[in-house]
């Protein structure tokens, strides 16, 4: 089977982070396999070479519309007859079908990956090339619900593929943990508990306690701060500005906690400037772009998502797999991975004073609890979201799309990495 990917950028996000688990996956059960980018590709170049994955820019520059990119992609298609072309994003999705007038597509299939894909323009050409595309995909029940509502697409056209997770990637050790920890400021503080009055709190100071008994040594203990992780963009739609106003209000009850948050984007250097404003510098820790989410989720104590409308978020998969409670806003397929109560809290989108209090509310629950939340979400995501059932769906679909059926998979010399 031959199987041509479609995508408008490759950066470190989620659509290309399912693209790459795809990639992976049919490369593993002897699929040919090409993967063309609208805009030159930034990310996973090094992933998609070690699985022998063809990658090709269209040339397009971001912002710029140019039909050249119409016929530079016919002639990738009539040189690599692909039994099946599959498309994600929107510029995609409709460059994809526009070229089908150009040249033979034996199927093409269209995948969205939010529930809002910016506005009412986009969604008028989703229905204008409508007949264009044999399948549309999107990657949470809320999402499929609104585009067949708003008639983006016929209820026949559209199916629910949700995203996958490769769960085997997160776990960790105590060590590692606090070495990651340290690495980023966070250190705990160790206190004692005084015998005849059974109150903690009083400092140890350095060496004075060196000669004390096993029953005072045993009365030490550790106060870490709670570290809260987001992850995502900066741009407007994951309102971080709604995020430090929640955490500057949960730190009045909280004032040891801490907030890392990992990404890039245009909107970065006006959230640090609220951080500043807010009297946040100390407590809020920027990490740009990171390849090593799993450690950050063993790292931290519980995840944070602020965002006004989403589709199916790989950060919550992630934060899941990671064992983690999880505190969302309640847009998209956020309800679908956050089980209110059960592994997290969701609350209305931009309402900071909301968020604050299911933050808060996090952070009073004992250790204990909190591993259990954690643990629930960990179950959910496997019994759900794991790639291997994801991709077995998709597998499926080509097969019956191409009338060609796969392999079973066979190892591959080196793994990939999500991001």
């Amino acid at each position: 089977m031959k199987l041509l990917f479609l995508i408008t950028g490759f950066d470190y996000a989620g659509a290309e982070n399912q693209v790459l688990l795809l990639c992976r996956e049919l490369r593993a059960r002897g699929c040919e396999v090409r993967l063309a980018t609208m805009i030159p590709p930034v990310a996973y170049l090094e992933e998609l070479q070690e699985l022998g994955v063809d990658v090709v820019s269209l040339g397009m520059k971001k912002g710029v519309p140019d039909p050249r990119a119409i016929f530079r992609l016919a002639r990738l298609i009539r040189q690599m007859r692909p039994d099946v072309v599959h498309s994600h994003l929107v510029h995609a999705n409709i460059l994809a079908r526009v070229t089908r007038l150009f040249v033979r597509i034996p199927y093409l299939v269209c995948t969205a990956h939010n529930v809002n894909e910016g506005g009412w323009r986009r969604e008028m050409l989703y229905r204008l090339t409508d007949p264009l595309g044999d399948l549309l995909t999107n990657v949470s029940r809320e999402a499929v619900r609104g585009y067949t509502e708003r008639r983006i697409a016929p209820a026949r056209k559209i199916r629910l593929m949700e995203n996958g997770i490769d769960l085997g990637r997160f776990g960790g050790d105590e060590r590692g943990r606090l070495e990651l920890r340290a690495e980023l400021g966070v250190k705990g503080e160790e206190f004692r508990c005084e015998p005849e009055s059974g109150e903690v709190g009083r400092e140890v100071e350095g060496g004075d306690d060196a000669g004390a008994g096993e029953a005072a040594k045993s009365a030490r203990i550790r106060r870490e701060p709670f570290v809260w992780l987001a992850a995502g963009r900066f741009v407007p739609e994951k309102d971080y500005p709604a995020m430090l106003l929640a955490f500057a209000e949960a730190r009045k009850s909280f004032p040891d906690s801490v907030l890392w948050i990992a990404g890039i984007g245009p909107e970065r250097p006006r959230i640090e400037r609220q951080a500043e404003e807010l009297g946040l510098s100390g407590r809020v820790r920027f990490l740009g772009i990171r390849t090593d989410m799993p450690e950050l989720l063993h790292a931290a104590d519980g995840f944070v998502l602020s965002s006004k409308w989403e589709g199916l978020p790989i950060v919550l998969l992630e934060a899941c797999a990671g064992r983690l409670p999880i505190v969302a806003t309640a847009v998209g397929g956020n309800a679908e991975v956050v089980l209110d109560g059960v592994n997290g809290y969701l609350v209305p989108p931009e309402e900071p004073a909301a968020l604050a209090r299911a933050m808060e509310r996090v952070m009073a629950l004992p250790p204990e609890d909190r591993r259990a939340m954690g643990q629930r979400g960990r179950e959910h995501a496997a019994a759900n979201y794991a790639m291997s059932r994801v991709a077995g769906k998709w597998i499926e679909l080509y097969e019956q799309a191409s009338g060609r059926e796969l392999p079973a998979a066979r190892a591959l010399p080196k793994e990939a990495h999500e991001g």
